[in-house]
């Protein structure tokens, strides 16, 4: 079981001896299913995955819900600063930047602000009521900045020269490179550890600035993840990815496989169980209905 394909990668790069030994695997993360997409059409994946990322009982609950209340729980903790009537800018709209921006309207920013390249991802953050703009602009007038990308330099160094004084910096994407920590510091003029995972950065013209754990998961790293609640899903789907791989090792290619949609039903399912929701079931006179093409039966 990976998460964010770090393993995956080893594995293959130190250790290719032991690959004929691996049966196959799951990978829990957007940026892990990117570099095995990568890994495989260059033919170099050389084992069956199973993409738990690519599960809508993962995707849909563990990134929205889970990155969402983990990320500002992470940011509270680091600054004790206070969300309201702030301007909180979210890089990124996938389904983790639409937790956190959702959260961050919750929380009473005053205005919550998303950045995006994907004009699909775009649309969405506008259609659900956010300002969208490029990071250019919306560096000048962010409080709190969150990337949430799986991309290098989202945030690099013509972004801090015009930062507002205490803008607070934190990533909730994989990897400590969307906030290009390096130019950061090439432009600061000293940088101070003020608290626990919070480093202060004195710039030029009498400003600060703040960076939360170094640019790595501010969720991780500063809080403490996302709460079991909402990971049962996904560990679900770790528990069912294998299964499904041992039950069809003969048949499956080195690939990157999407769950089936049963495993969906049956960890939904379970989970409504648990929190005690009872729905609906269709009669046979429905489910006729709904799998017939003529009109009126």
């Amino acid at each position: 079981m990976d998460d964010g394909c770090d393993v995956v990668v080893r594995m293959h790069q130190l250790y290719p001896e032991s690959l004929e030994r691996v049966i196959g695997g799951t990978e829990e993360t957007t940026t892990g299913i990117h570099r095995l997409l990568a890994m495989a059409a260059d033919g170099k994946l050389m084992y069956p995955i199973v993409a738990v990322n690519n599960a809508e009982t993962k995707w849909d609950f563990d990134n929205i819900y889970g990155t969402g209340q983990g990320t500002l729980d992470g940011i509270l903790r680091s600054t004790n600063a206070l969300i309201t009537g702030k301007n909180f800018v979210v890089a990124g709209y996938g389904h983790c930047g639409k937790g956190v921006a959702m959260r961050a309207r919750g929380a009473g920013a005053r205005r919550v602000i998303v950045t995006e390249i994907d004009p699909v991802q775009a649309l969405k953050a506008a259609m659900d009521g956010f300002e969208v703009m490029r990071m250019d602009q919306a560096a000048r007038l962010g409080d709190f900045f969150v990337t949430a990308t799986g991309c290098k330099d989202v945030i690099r160094g013509r972004h801090f020269k015009v930062m507002k004084n205490c803008a607070v910096l934190s990533n909730t994407g994989h990897f400590n490179v969307e906030i290009n920590a390096g130019e950061l510091e090439e432009y600061a003029l000293s940088k101070d550890n003020v608290r626990e995972n919070n480093d202060k950065y004195i710039l030029p013209n009498d400003r600060q600035v703040y960076l939360l754990a170094e640019g790595r998961l501010v969720n991780l790293s500063s809080a403490e993840g996302h709460p079991s609640e909402v990971m049962d899903l996904s560990f679900s789907n770790q528990i069912l990815g294998i299964k499904y791989i041992l039950e069809n090792r003969e048949r499956l290619e080195s690939k990157v496989y999407d769950p089936p949609r049963e495993h969906d039903q049956e960890i939904a399912k379970r989970k409504l169980d648990a929190m005690e929701i009872q729905i609906d079931k269709l009669t046979k006179e429905q489910e006729k209905y709904l799998n017939s093409y003529s009109e009126g039966t």
